[in-house]
């Protein structure tokens, strides 16, 4: 079967940046809609037309994907308003942010403690791959046609990939597994 809008496909994928360097690995195939909300628009129309077997390579730059890095969703908060546990890598939805942090900040947007200092935190954000373009090498697994629910719900239902803003100011910006 040929994949097209409305069929699901089962992917595998190695995800580089340009000078590449392995970012991400998809080794046991997972399934994706095409014409729904699970791959970016760029990836679906790189997929159009291809049947099982194939191998797809294809650069994403940021616009395509993750958007660009913005800077303005970049804060300094004071480190007494986290608990005494907080590690570098953590993440906070921006809805459940310390009372005391910057109200300023989206709050729709997911931000990632970046660094720690004696009196702030610095939390981020722009998705970890912002910024970067990115190269993709897909292998296509399997292609099915899609179900009355999947084409409903607009994915496959897996959620491993799902393509959504994160906030609203900052067109672009993506989650990936």
């Amino acid at each position: 079967m040929e994949i097209k809008q409305q069929c699901v496909v089962a992917l595998t994928w190695t995800l580089t940046d340009t000078l590449g360097e392995e970012l991400d690995v998809l080794d046991d195939p997972v399934e994706f809609l095409v014409g729904g909300d699970d791959l970016f628009k760029t990836i679906e129309e790189a997929l159009q037309g291809y049947e099982a077997g194939a191998t797809i390579e294809l650069q994403i730059e940021p616009e395509q994907g993750f958007g660009d890095f913005n800077d303005q969703l970049v804060f300094l908060e004071s480190r007494q308003l986290f608990p005494a546990e907080l590690e570098e890598g953590m993440t906070f939805e921006g809805a459940s942010l310390p009372a005391g942090c910057n109200p300023e900040a989206p709050k729709d947007a997911l931000y990632t403690v970046t660094d720690i200092y004696p009196e702030h935190v610095v939390l981020d954000g722009n998705h970890p791959l912002a910024g970067i373009a990115l190269r993709l090498r897909l292998k296509v697994q399997a292609v099915r046609e899609a179900t009355e629910e999947e084409i409903g719900r607009g994915s496959a239902g897996t959620g491993f990939f799902k393509v959504q803003p994160l906030h609203a100011t900052t067109p672009g910006n993506r989650t990936l597994h």
